[in-house]
């Protein structure tokens, strides 16, 4: 079982970049690493980009082979490492066909902004995180990119 959530808020700090994923239940804050990070901004932004990043390669690949990121799930916590799946569809000839494959969260987040993908996330995870929409302050609900 998992549940959706979307990116509330990306901050950056001096090594790394807090993704905060959240919904009404609850918000939790997962760290990449700074060229992630700003491909994860410049998606949510809609920044235009002179030359595409890897993450706009996996995506424009995907649509050239007919398929799409259907849905990334935060499906594991071990220790402070955060696990994830990628889902992709492919819709041709051969009728529809999902492929679910092992990723890092910081690339299916990446992804999923570039391609408006659904997030997911376990409930055992959800259940574990601890909720950092306090750090948001007003709650946390605008999607919004800080520290450039």
């Amino acid at each position: 079982m998992s549940v959706e959530v979307r990116i509330r808020k990306i901050i950056a700090t001096p090594s790394v970049w807090a993704v905060f994923l959240g919904n009404g239940e609850k918000t939790f804050v997962i760290h990449v690493g700074p060229g992630v990070g700003m491909a994860i901004s410049m998606a949510i932004e809609g920044v235009p980009k002179p030359r595409p990043l890897s993450h706009d390669l996996i995506a424009n690949v995907l649509a050239g082979l007919g398929a799409r990121v259907e849905r990334v799930l935060i499906n594991d916590l071990r220790g402070e490492t955060f696990y994830a799946r990628i889902f992709i569809r492919e819709e041709g000839e051969r009728g529809v066909r999902v492929v679910e494959a092992d990723a890092r969260p910081s690339d299916c987040l990446a992804l999923a902004a570039q391609t408006g993908a659904p997030i997911h996330v376990a409930r055992s995870v959800m259940d574990r995180v601890e909720d950092a929409g306090g750090a948001l302050g007003g709650g946390g609900e605008a999607d919004e990119s800080e520290g450039r």
